[in-house]
Parts: structure tokens; sequence; C-alpha cells
């Protein structure tokens, strides 16, 4: 890669006031993109597209709020403390994405508790759509010139004009593209190992334990390139390394725990049971007819659906293991 100066307004569009930022149009293809990865990974699981519809709402709040809670505990107290306001200025940057991995788990968690769906079954479901907004993020960071790399001398950088002025000419590491790289490589990761380990035939938690792993330790070593955020107390490590650690560590433990137990992977699905009625229609008392499975079962949210249907037939989940 040679060396090049990147002077790219970050706005796409300006109309007075307002501005349409190449940012912006790139978080909406992270969110557009991870629900059709999701709806692809449920619908092959034996679940509804609509499963997928209805983890959006989780997982643009958990996005969000995860990331920018993240960057102002992990990285800007200062700032906050000076100016509180500035926590609702998500434009003005500042959005971590160890805090996005950390709201996307409390998302998922209430999402898969409400569904009564096995939280690392969602979370394996889930593990294409982290991986390519991770890569898709990085992108518009780029973009914006923003979370710069480290000032070097070798034979590639960057020159970011935005960042550190038109005076004199600093190139510094491109470590967002790297960070595009390494989302890449991780998407390729969960490709070629979701088929090595039989696509639905593989242990419930190795997809997400996979993304845990190769981001995380992606993430520690592309620390060595970036400017300092902020630095940890003994300043051996950067705040994004000790971060990374327990993340890399945990997924490491959950692929081991996914081998051990081997739960099947699927989407567990809404069957209707027969309970103890007799039906009113029957003369001779016998049970009516077992039911079939409904092909199109509906959603399980208790404050949607009652617990019976109108035939008196009683609702549950089943998980693979169960049939």
């Amino acid at each position: 890669m040679p060396k090049f100066t990147w002077n790219l307004d970050p706005a796409l569009l300006h109309l007075g006031s307002f501005e349409l930022r190449y940012y912006s149009l790139i978080f909406a293809l992270v969110f557009i993109g991870g629900y059709y990865l999701l709806r692809w990974q449920i619908v092959r699981g034996g679940g509804r597209r609509e499963d997928a519809e209805d983890f959006i709402v989780y997982g643009v709040l958990g996005v969000i709020l995860g990331a920018r809670f993240g960057h102002v505990i992990f990285y800007d107290w200062d700032k906050f403390a000076e100016d509180p306001l500035w926590l609702f200025r998500i434009w003005e940057g500042g959005l971590a994405s160890h805090g996005a991995v950390l709201g996307l788990i409390l998302a998922m968690w209430i999402f898969t508790w409400r569904r009564k769906v096995p939280f690392w079954e969602g979370s394996d479901r889930f593990a294409f759509s982290a991986a390519l907004g991770a890569t898709l993020v990085r992108a518009g960071n780029f973009f914006n010139s923003e979370i710069v790399g480290r000032v070097t001398d070798g034979s590639w950088g960057v020159y970011f004009v935005r960042h550190d002025g038109p005076r004199q000419a600093v190139y510094r590491h491109p470590s967002q593209l790297y960070e595009v790289a390494l989302g890449l490589i991780v998407l390729a990761v969960l490709y070629f190992g979701d088929r090595a380990m039989g696509k639905e035939k593989r242990p419930r938690g190795a997809l997400i334990a996979l993304f845990f792993i190769f981001y995380f330790a992606g993430r520690f070593v592309i620390e060595y390139f970036k400017e300092y955020q902020t630095r940890s107390v003994d300043e051996a490590l950067t705040m994004g390394q000790l971060l990374s650690i327990p993340g890399f560590a945990f997924g490491i433990g959950l692929l081991i725990w996914a081998f051990n137990k081997r739960l099947p992977a699927g989407w567990p699905t809404t069957v209707l049971v027969r309970t103890a009625k007799k039906s009113a229609s029957s003369n001779d008392g016998s049970d009516v007819d077992p039911p079939s499975m409904d092909d199109n079962p509906p959603s399980m949210d208790d404050d949607i659906e009652d617990e019976f249907d109108n035939e008196g037939l009683k609702k549950r989940r089943i998980t693979p293991h169960e049939e």
C-alpha cells in the first residue's frame, strides 16, 4: 500500500444545516445486511423470518446504546463529565465496539428469553451479522477520518488531513482498514467453520465462540497500530487490549464447552400439544384427532398470545433434542 492523502468530505450531501454523511449510510447498511444474515441463519435453522424482523429493534438499541455508553465509560469519561449533553450527540463520533458487543449480548438475552429460545442458539445465528457490523463500522470511521492509527515512517501510510490539519503531512497506519480486513477474515472463518462443522449439525455455541476468538485476537493485535485513546493504569496495554483479553478467553472457554456438551443446533418451533380436554362435539367420549405440525407457527410472546388456542390446544416450544 503506497502512501496517500485522505481528505474526503465526510458529508455526501449538504442541504442547508442538514448533512447526509457516509457514516450514516454505512450504519444503515450494518442493520440491513445484519438483518438478512440473521434471517438466513434463523430460517436455515427451522425458524421464521419474522423472528429476525422482531430482533431489529433489540439490535439497534443494543448497538447504539452499548457502543455509546461503552465509549463514555472506557474512553471519554472526562469529556462526558464536562458536557453531559455530549452523550446524545452521536453524530460527533464516539462509539466503542467493545460496548456494542456488550449491548448486543444484553439485547440477545432479552430477545431469546422473551421467545423461549436458548441464548446460545440465538447468539450463533447472530454471529455473521456481528462480523459484518464490525467490518462496515470501521469503513465508516475511515470515511470520517477518525479512530486513526499511530504515526508511521514506513513505506505506507495515510495522511488524514481532516484529523492532523493541512500544515504538515503526518502519515499514519490506516488502522480502520486493518479492522475492515479483520472483519472480512472473521466472516470467512465463520463461513468455512460453519461448513466444516456440518452447518446445522454443528454444536450449539460454536459459531459465536469462533467470533469471539478471532475478532478479539485480531483486535488485540491491531491495537498496536491504533492511536492511543486511553491507556491502562500501568501503560503496558491499551484499554482496547485489556477489553479484548476476556473476550478472547471467553471464546476459548465457550468453544470447549460447546464441543463437550454438543447440544444440537436448531431454532425452536411452536407446536400444539393436546390437552386433557375432550372434544365438545365428540359423542363417544374419544379424544379428538392428534394435531399436525403447523406450517407457519405463531410467535410465542407471552404478552401477545394466549396459552391456549381456540380449539383448546396448548402451545409450547420444542428444541431439536426434544424431538
